[in-house]
C-alpha cells in the first residue's frame, strides 16, 4: 500500500509516497528514488518491482505536487539535496539507499557530498553533468541551442532540439552545430506554441543542474558506496558520455544497466525501458555493497 505525506520544508511543501513499513519490516534502508525534473509517477513501474522493500519517491520543490513559496522557479541540486537531507531525517530511518535517474543522479551525488552520513549506496544513473566532458564547452552551445529553439517557437521546437542533442552520438563537432533545425514532426510532436516558457526542462530553470561540479575529494571521502551507472541502448550519446566522465573523476568505471536513460520506466510513458531487466540489475549492485 501506498501512502502519501507532505512535509514542510523552508520555502516549499515536499509531497513524498512511501510504499511499505516504516521503519522497514525486514531491516534493509529505505530504497529512495529521485528524479528531477521528473516526478514521483516516474518511479511506478520500477517501484512496481520492489515490493519486498519499503521505497519512498518523491516530487521535487516547485514540480508536481510538491508546491514553492520560496518565490524562485530555479531547481539547483544545492537546494534540493538539502530538501532530501530534511525528508531523510523525518522518515527516521536513515541512512537511505539511493537510485537517483538523469537529475536526481547529480542531487543524489550533492546530497552524499553535502550530507554523506545519510546515504548508504548511490547509484547515479547518466548524470547529465556537462563539466565531465572534454567537450564541455560545446555541450553548453549545445544546450543553448535547444533553449533558443524553445524561446523561439515553443514547446514542440524546443523538444525536438534536446531530442537531437541527446541522441546524437559522440562530441558536440562542428558537424553538430551545422544541422538544419529539428522539425518537431521527426518526433510525433506537434509544432503549435501555447505561449508560455517555464518547462523545467527547457527553459534555464534547471540549468544549474547540468552545470554542477562534482566535488570529487568530498565524494570520495564519504562512507558512502557511489555507483555510476550507465545504459547499455545509451552509448555514444550525451548522458552516456556524461556517466563515463563522471566515473572518471570518481575514479571508478561504468556499471551497465539494461535499456536507455528511461531504462526503468513502463510504457505508459511512451518512452518504454525494460523496468523488469532494470530491477534486476537494481537489486543486484545494491545487494553487492
Amino acid at each position: 500500500m501506498t501512502q502519501t505525506f507532505t512535509l514542510s520544508v523552508p520555502g516549499a511543501d515536499l509531497v513524498y509516497d512511501v510504499r511499505g513499513p516504516l521503519p522497514p519490516a525486514d531491516g534493509r534502508p529505505v530504497l529512495l528514488m529521485i528524479g528531477q525534473p521528473m516526478t514521483a509517477e516516474g518511479f511506478g513501474a520500477l517501484a512496481g518491482h520492489f515490493e519486498d522493500r519499503t521505497v519512498v519517491t518523491y516530487d521535487p520543490r516547485g514540480l508536481g505536487r510538491s508546491k514553492r513559496s520560496d518565490g524562485r522557479s530555479d531547481n539547483t541540486p544545492q537546494r534540493q539535496a538539502a530538501d532530501l537531507h530534511l525528508l531523510i531525517e523525518e522518515l527516521g530511518a536513515g541512512p537511505v539507499e539511493v537510485f537517483g535517474s538523469s537529475g536526481g543522479a547529480v542531487t543524489g551525488l550533492e546530497l552524499v557530498a553535502t550530507h554523506p552520513g545519510d546515504v548508504v549506496t548511490l547509484v547515479a544513473h547518466e548524470p547529465p553533468i556537462n563539466a565531465v566532458l572534454p567537450d564541455a564547452e560545446a555541450a553548453d552551445r549545445a544546450r543553448a541551442r535547444f533553449h533558443e529553439a524553445y524561446q523561439a517557437k515553443g514547446m514542440g521546437a524546443g523538444m525536438a532540439a534536446f531530442m537531437v542533442m541527446t541522441s546524437w552520438q559522440g562530441e558536440f563537432t562542428d558537424a553538430y552545430f551545422e544541422q538544419p533545425a529539428a522539425d518537431p514532426a521527426m518526433f510525433g510532436m506537434p509544432d503549435t506554441d501555447d505561449g508560455s516558457r517555464n518547462d523545467p526542462l527547457l527553459s534555464k530553470d534547471s540549468w544549474a543542474v547540468i552545470d554542477y561540479r562534482p566535488d570529487a575529494g568530498a565524494l570520495e571521502a564519504a562512507p558512502t558506496r557511489i555507483v555510476i551507472a550507465v545504459g547499455e541502448e545509451s552509448a555514444g550519446t550525451y548522458t552516456a558520455r556524461t556517466a563515463l566522465g563522471t566515473a572518471a573523476l570518481l575514479g571508478q568505471e561504468v556499471t551497465v544497466f539494461p535499456s536507455h536513460h528511461g531504462g526503468f520506466l513502463g510504457g505508459e510513458f511512451g518512452y518504454a525501458g525494460k523496468p523488469e531487466e532494470f530491477a534486476v540489475k537494481l537489486r543486484e549492485v545494491l545487494s553487492a555493497g
